[in-house]
């Protein structure tokens, strides 16, 4: 379950922030995940829900929004956008040759202190 890891991370950094902008409680942390970056976002939820206890976080509510994964076809030159995790072939030629454009970030948007 590498999503401890990340939430470890995640509220490493925003502590950091929040402390170093003169805050000393964080309301709420969002990020953007994409569904090809291997996160589960409910583990990721538990994991954060679980670290933040002893944190300037400990009343956090952590959300995410979910990015589909898109892509262009080398091929036939269609972008596309799926919402599965993973593609295989361009969904209108099956070329097996394509760039993926979105999908894979993990990204803290903002935060919400006091």
């Amino acid at each position: 379950m590498h999503e401890l890891s990340i939430a470890q991370n995640v509220l490493e950094i925003v502590s950091e922030q929040c402390t170093r902008s003169g805050h000393t409680k964080i309301d709420s942390v969002n990020l953007r995940i994409g569904r090809a970056s291997g996160i589960m976002p409910d583990a990721l939820i538990f994991a954060f829900d679980a670290i933040k206890s002893d944190s300037i976080a400990r009343d956090a509510v952590l959300n995410i929004e979910e990015i589909p994964v898109t892509g262009l076809c080398n091929d036939c030159s269609h972008s596309f956008i799926v919402q599965e995790e993973y593609i295989l072939n361009c969904p209108a030629c099956k070329g097996s040759s394509f760039q993926i454009r979105s999908g894979r970030e993990l990204d803290i948007i903002d935060m919400e202190v006091s």
